[in-house]
């Protein structure tokens, strides 16, 4: 089960339909279409019963390519990718990045989908949806859309646990760009499970995701950190870069860090973290106690007897 995921690296909560929920929307809306050609068709027939064989034929070609074919582009991107078949199902045509579908999309899927539906009573939709991994057929992959499932059972939302505090900052100067959504996914993923894996499987995992990461972003992690403690410094970093990008200020991390911590590991350089408390100028000296000692002023002198 797959999530989509946007530029920013978050996931949303729309997944790929099946096969049997995308067969039973297409059947809705085709039995809509069809019922509305058969209505048009006996009306027009009444209307132009006047009109010679070519004429009466051009007018049932027009009416065929409008309702059946040019009812459901039209459909589509007017509601942005919701036929009433796939309201009905509760589905959605969207763009692969999770974006509205706009006209072009809807025409190449309705092109094609005269082939792979109507033609073919389904067979090559079918084949193709059961064949991709994310169950499109050919007119989603040549319009770059996808059907996802707009209503999913209701859950608890998944926790990232947060990295050490002495980990927070350390990798404020690494660059994330080339970071593909696809290992962002991968990562946010294992956090949130890992609990719940074996922990040899859940130690290999990390450390090739780890691998994966430090070979596209060039920093591997430092000598000593665990493969999942420096997946989640890093996925915290993006968060917090995100943070600031929304609210316009600077992300708070908290947490301190040893003295030794401030070198740079791998190419990136720690950012330094200021003390918690600033070091006090002098240190007072303590109170005296008993004898002449207990009367003694601030000034540091024995008063006459």
């Amino acid at each position: 089960m797959s999530e989509l995921v946007t530029g920013e690296a978050v996931a949303l909560e729309l997944r790929p339909a099946k096969l049997p929920s995308r067969a039973l929307a297409v059947l809705i809306d085709l039995v809509v279409a069809w019922a509305v050609y058969l209505a048009v068709t006996v009306g027009i027939i009444a209307s132009t019963s006047s009109l010679d064989d070519a004429a009466a034929a051009a007018v049932a070609v027009a009416s065929f390519v409008l309702i059946p074919v040019g009812g459901p582009i039209a459909v589509e991107t007017l509601s942005h990718g919701r036929s009433l078949g796939k309201l009905a199902c509760g589905l959605r045509v969207v763009r692969d990045d999770g974006g509205p579908i706009r006209f072009r999309h809807a025409l190449v899927r309705g092109a094609l989908g005269v082939v792979e539906i109507l033609l073919t009573f389904g067979v090559v939709a079918c084949i193709a949806s059961l064949v991709s991994a994310r169950g499109r057929r050919l007119g989603d992959v040549f319009a770059g859309t996808l059907v996802v499932r707009e209503r999913v059972p209701a859950g608890r939302a998944a926790f990232v646990p947060p990295p050490p505090p002495w980990l927070m900052g350390r990798f404020s100067g690494l660059d994330l760009s080339g970071v593909p959504e696809g290992l962002w996914l991968a990562i946010r993923q294992y956090l949130t499970r890992m609990g719940q894996l074996d922990p040899q499987v859940s130690w290999a995992m990390a450390e090739r995701l780890a691998e994966d990461l430090a070979e596209r972003t060039g920093a591997p992690a430092p000598h000593g950190v665990p493969p999942a403690a420096y997946l989640a410094a890093v996925v915290h970093e993006r968060q917090a870069r995100d943070a600031r990008r929304a609210f316009g200020g600077a992300a708070v991390t908290g947490g301190g860090a040893a003295s030794g911590h401030g070198s740079a590991y791998g190419g990136v350089v720690a950012a330094p973290l200021p003390p918690r408390y600033p070091a006090p100028s002098a240190v007072p000296a303590p109170e005296p106690r008993g004898g002449d000692e207990a009367a003694r002023p601030a000034t540091g002198f024995v008063p006459p007897a």
